[in-house]
């Protein structure tokens, strides 16, 4: 590696580590004086509360990493630029393309760990401060888990097991209900192909029931439809929606590409995660140009360059912000929805690099 790839990447890096230090500080400060009336309505302690914080960290670097990679290219860019270093680079006869090539590296670098902490990290403290804020904290006990696609609910009778292909709709799949005596002995057990809710009251398709008789033999009943007495709604099959954000990558992967499960949201939320976790990458290609536009125009000083470049790039974040709320409701696939502002970004960016290197 050359020396002038060295040492951008080292003022990348610690210009990122500043950013990134400075804005999980203020998050932090922000997030402890929202919630710690919360903490002290439970009665629970400081302690619980500062650990809670402490294992946010991760979930707080990966939501201010795009963000932060952005501002640290454009800190460094506009430094060089403040002290004739970028002139001089230029006088010398490197491109800029060849000048910022360090920077998109270091980028990708640190983008590469932001995925490793979003697929082993990020799961388990996420889950442990999704248990503290909103099982000790709030009171908020689930009802309902999600295993492998499949639902499970414990009723006021017995245990029920389906899959939701859809979320927004009162339909199921490969439906099954357990009843059990004190004992914990079987004595009904209803599976259908596809269950329904509508006007209140449940139907089965296609299934049979089993049911325990005196002698402890089982007699079983064959059925087209069934109408059965359940005490439960859908609407109690409360699975909280922030438990898929305790999920890995690779088992978001996993369950999209099962046509078995409820695959829709794990492929939107798996697109979602992925494409934020490069959004670094397009908002500094993006901001870069626009920042030596406004240095060659208005001069060297960064009180305007930082602003313009990074307005221009929150905007196109704003605009992944909206595409991913067509991928939630099926309006745009979820590989469109999230990977469009990408490409778009990308584009503009580099056109505008090839043309401020004319």
């Amino acid at each position: 590696m050359k020396l002038l790839d060295r040492y951008l990447m080292a003022q990348f890096a610690k210009n990122l580590a500043l950013v990134i230090c400075s804005l999980i500080a203020i998050y932090l400060l922000v997030d402890f004086f929202e919630r710690m009336d919360n903490f002290l309505e439970a009665k629970k302690t400081i302690g619980l509360a500062i650990k809670y914080l402490l294992l946010k960290l991760p979930f707080m670097y990966v939501q201010l990493i795009p963000v932060c990679i952005l501002l640290a290219g454009v800190i460094t860019l506009g430094i060089l630029n403040q002290h004739f270093e970028f002139m001089a680079l230029m006088a010398s006869g490197i491109s800029v393309i060849r000048i910022i090539r360090p920077l998109l590296v270091a980028a990708a670098l640190f983008t590469l760990l932001t995925l490793a902490i979003g697929q082993w990290v990020l799961p388990a403290t996420t889950a442990a401060t999704n248990r503290i804020w909103y099982e000790e904290v709030n009171k908020q006990i689930p009802k309902g888990i999600i295993r492998d696609g499949r639902t499970y609910f414990r009723g006021a009778k017995g245990i029920f097991s389906f899959v939701r292909p859809n979320p927004g709709k009162n339909e199921f799949l490969n439906f099954s209900f357990a009843a059990y005596d004190g004992e914990r002995g079987l004595t009904t057990l209803l599976t259908a192909e596809s269950a329904t809710w509508a006007d209140g009251a449940w139907q089965l398709t296609n299934g049979q029931q089993k049911t325990r008789t005196d002698n402890g033999a089982f007699s079983v009943t064959l059925f087209q439809t069934l109408t059965p007495a359940f005490a439960e709604a859908p609407e109690e099959f409360f699975v909280p929606p922030y438990k898929i954000e305790e999920i890995s990558y690779s088992k978001l992967l996993r369950q999209a590409m099962d046509s078995k499960a409820s695959h829709q949201e794990s492929l939107v939320e798996f697109h979602r995660r992925l494409s934020y976790a490069f959004l670094g990458i397009p908002l500094l290609l993006l901001g870069i140009p626009v920042l030596l536009a406004v240095h060659k125009t208005k001069g060297r000083d960064l009180a305007l360059a930082i602003p313009v470049s990074c307005g221009l790039a929150f905007a196109a974040w704003g605009g992944w912000s909206a595409t991913q709320s067509l991928a939630k409701t099926a309006t745009l696939p979820p590989g469109i929805a999230s990977w469009s502002i990408h490409v778009l970004t990308i584009g503009i960016g580099c056109f505008l690099l090839k043309k401020y290197n004319q």
